[in-house]
């Protein structure tokens, strides 16, 4: 196994890492900047308001994601599994 491999792998795990993470990222976003801006025009300034509709809507994305992020992370490591056994055997 080479340096270039390696780095090529840890490369591609840093990627494989932000796509996955990526559509939970942008929901929590998405609902935290719209709870910010219903506060901000009702003047409710209650820290509690915002973390539930974030949680919720993690939870529902998580849901929907999940098989496409476990797809994307089981074929990472089988990529791995079988690159390894490649140089090693």
């Amino acid at each position: 196994m080479t340096g270039e491999m390696v780095i090529s792998i840890a490369e591609r795990g840093v990627y494989i890492t932000l796509l996955v993470s990526l559509p939970l990222m942008l929901i929590a976003l998405v609902v935290g900047l719209l709870v910010s801006i219903f506060q901000a025009t009702t003047q409710i300034q209650e820290q509690t308001l915002a973390f539930v509709p974030k949680i919720i809507a993690v939870l529902v994305a998580l849901i929907f994601f999940g098989p496409w992020m476990l797809t994307q992370l089981v074929t990472y490591a089988a990529d791995i599994f079988s690159n390894l056994v490649r140089y090693i055997g």
